[in-house]
Parts: C-alpha cells; structure tokens; sequence
C-alpha cells in the first residue's frame, strides 16, 4: 500500500470514450451577470471556450515598492489563469497610475483594448501591520464599480492581493471568487520505487509551501473541514491505517481511530460535525458515518459489495458513493441516513473518486476505460455528463469553493515521471498544471478563507 501504483489500484476503478464538450447550462450566464453599470464588460463564449474580458491590472503606488509590485502581479496572475480575463501586459499602459483618487485617463486604456481597470496603493504602517485600498473601474464608461481599503498583518501580503482578485472576479463575473483559499496536497520526492510521500499545504496558485509532515511515515488523501482549520488524513505505521484529525493553525494531531482495511481517508459533513468513510471486511467495504463529538459510528450500507468513495452534498442530506453492487464500478446516491440508493451512472467504463460540487448542481468523477482516465462531472440524478480531461492516469478531483473550477492530479507513462496537480474550468476549458516544487497527488481544496 505504499506505492502510487497500490494506492491507484483501489482508488481508481475508474472513465468512457472522450464524450464532445458540452457547455454547462450553469455557465450560459457566466460572464452577462454584470450590474448595470459595467453593462459593457462581457466575454463571450464560443464552442466551449470564453472570450476572456481584458483587464489592465496596474502596479499599484507603495513605499516599498516591491511589495506593491509582488501584490499587484497575484491579483493579475489570480485573474489571468482563471480563462475569464485577459490580464493585459503592462509594457502596453500608455498612463503611469501616479493617484488612486484621481479618474484615469479612460481614452488611454480603451486604446489597448482594456475594458476594466485595477488601481492600488500599499502602505506599510511601521508597526507589523500593512493597509491596502483599491479602485476597480469600468473603462468604457468611466464608472468606478468597486473599491475597498482595509488593513492586516505584513504576513496576510500575499492574501492581500488574493482577497482584491475575488473582489473583482466577483464584481465583474457576478460569482464569488475563488483565490482566497487553500489546497492541502500530498508532496512526492525520491524514486519512483523509494517514493517519500509528506503532507503539504499551498495557496491555490501553487505558491507559498508548507510541509506538515516529515515523510516518516505515509500519508495519504488529505480532506478539509468545512471551517478551514481542520483536515484529516491517512496514515500509515506500517501496514496499519490510522485517520488523523490535524488542526492547521497549531499542528496538533489526534487520531480519529485505527481502521484495517480503509482505503480512502474519510470526509467531513457540511457542518463539520460527522465524518463519512468506508471499511473493508472480508472481501467486501461497507460505508461508515462518525459522530466526531461522540466518536459513535453508524453502518449506511451493507451489501456485500465494495462501497466506497463517499461525499456529502452540500446540504448533508445525501450521499454520492461508488459501488461495484452490480458487476462494474459505477456511481449511487442515497440519503445520509442509507436509505433509497440509486444508481446514477450508465455510461461505459468504471466510475470512481466522486465528489460533490459546493454549489450543489454537479457531481465530479474519475471514469476509466481502455486503459484511460478521465474526469468528468454530472448532475445527481445521472444527467448531463460531460468529460472535462482526459490523460493517462487521471484521479482525484476536488472543487473550488464556488464551483467554478476543479483540480486532480495526473501521472504521465514512463521513466521516474510522477504526478501532478492541475486545474480545469467545469466547462473542460482553461486546463493548466499547478505548479510545485516537487512531485503531488490527493489535492483538496480550502473553503474561502476567512
């Protein structure tokens, strides 16, 4: 169980011919749900893909320039790699921002095609603590959509400029933004045969790095918590799996319990207060609900077959798991009590690894046929499924916290290659990888910060 090649065997049972991309009905409104004012300010979609809104993200005015050069660059970085804005060189600015107070000169940005605009300014006041405003303005009519000045700690700088890219994904795009978060990931260094697997925490932008292990021990499918500070993960002392809970801010652990024969490490409910997982037992895997209060646990199915793979909907009233109950690995969905399972996958392949969307609407998956895999999404009664990415060893998908986008990792054939994290927008467009130091597998994603 120490391999990726173990780990994969039973986490991926998994994906049906390259379907034709379908755009999602919940994206039809995506970039025309603008407020009047900024009326002018839309993409446009085209077979799939978006027209990206082109957005001039000027360096915003600080003492330190530095740090209001690094500030400015993460919130055209966040906007550009979200495939909904064209994050405009700065070479091309015809006007030198000198005063956030003062009006731009709007003919100046409209002739490079700009149709919003980010202003800024940092100040460092000396004492830990740093204070930044913003202007968001709408170039084609001269209009200031947004603007907001607030203060933190000289350690929040990067959240800084994060918090204003969800302001003006949000203003502009009418969805929350998604930049403020986190991703809890397994780090993977060494040979391919000797691979070191350590817990790892990163900004969504794969930057900023934190080891919470020390590969002494391996770590498997890391989940968060509904409130950010928590997660939980597999471990194994040998051949010995163990779930841990671990608190983020201080770095304590403590164990859950000892559960022989668990595969995928468990995941918390909507409200934080229960844990859904699955056991094996003599040949076959039942799913298990945990009261974390009371540590008492409840069976929610029993059908001799190998059950797995549980998410929580966002309302925690249902469950959506993958069972081989009639023959082939498919995807059903039950109340979280146990009651009335239902099969929702018919497509060809196997279906594994699925997971609620935040907002509800969809169902994320990992589907396996002739030696492929893919992640995909449908919709919970089985409907509208669609294939976002296609590689040679696709897995685990995990949402943003507005639905928006979703990461899996990837391992490619051959050689000492490893895997790698990468993000694709719900409509299959945007696909890029996130970039790490090492090797990285089992990403989740972060609730928004608070």
């Amino acid at each position: 169980m120490s391999s990726r090649t173990e780990h994969s065997r039973t986490a991926a049972r998994l994906l049906a011919v390259r379907a034709a991309l379908l755009v999602a009905a919940l994206v039809s409104g995506l970039l025309g749900c603008l407020a009047p004012a900024s009326a002018q300010l839309k993409g446009t979609q085209r077979e799939g893909t978006i027209a990206p809104i082109p957005i001039a993200v000027s360096e915003f005015l600080g003492g330190d320039p530095k740090l209001a050069g690094d500030i400015s660059n993460i919130i055209s970085g966040d906007l550009g790699r979200s495939g909904l804005f064209d994050a405009l060189d700065r070479a091309s600015f015809l006007e030198r921002i000198t005063d956030i107070n003062s009006a731009p000169r709007f003919p100046d940005w409209r002739s490079i095609r700009a149709q919003a605009l980010v202003v800024g300014r940092v100040t460092n006041a000396g004492d830990g603590r740093l204070t930044a405003e913003y202007r968001l303005w709408d170039v084609a009519t001269g209009r200031q959509l947004a603007g907001q000045r607030f203060s933190t700690g000289e350690v929040n700088w990067r959240r800084v400029g994060h918090i204003i890219a969800d302001q003006v994904y949000e203003r502009l795009t009418g969805e929350k933004g998604y930049f403020d978060t986190r991703v809890v990931f397994i780090d993977e260094t060494g040979p391919k045969d000797r691979r070191v697997k350590r817990l790892a925490i990163m900004d969504q932008d794969g930057a900023n790095v934190r080891l919470l292990s020390q590969g002494k021990e391996l770590v498997l499918t890391p989940r968060f918590s509904p409130n950010n500070q928590e997660i939980t993960f597999m471990s194994y002392a040998g051949e010995k799996p163990r779930v841990f809970l671990m608190n983020l801010e201080t770095g304590q652990r403590q164990v859950v319990g000892e559960f022989p024969g668990m595969t995928f490490a468990p995941r918390f409910s909507p409200d934080g207060q229960r844990i859904i997982m699955s056991l094996q037992s003599e040949g076959s895997s039942s799913i298990f609900e945990m009261d974390l209060r009371s540590r008492q646990s409840r069976k929610l199915t029993d059908s001799g077959s190998l059950d797995t793979g549980p998410s929580y909907s966002p309302d925690g009233r249902q469950v959506v798991f993958e069972s081989d109950r009639e023959g082939t690995q498919q995807l059903y969905v039950m109340g979280s009590d146990g009651s009335g399972t239902r099969r929702i996958s018919f497509g060809d392949g196997r279906y594994s690894t699925p997971v609620w969307s935040p907002r509800g609407d969809y169902i994320a998956f990992t589907k396996q046929i002739s030696g492929r895999f893919l992640i995909g999404v449908m919709r919970p009664d089985g409907s509208g499924e669609r294939i976002l990415s296609e590689g040679f060893h696709n897995e685990g998908p995990t949402w943003a916290p507005n639905g928006r986008v979703l990461m899996f990792f990837r391992e490619s054939r051959g050689g000492n290659s490893g895997p790698r994290i990468y993000s694709v927008d719900i409509t299959g467009y945007n696909e890029q990888v996130v970039t790490t130091p090492s090797f990285a597998s089992d990403p989740a994603w972060s609730p928004l910060l608070n």
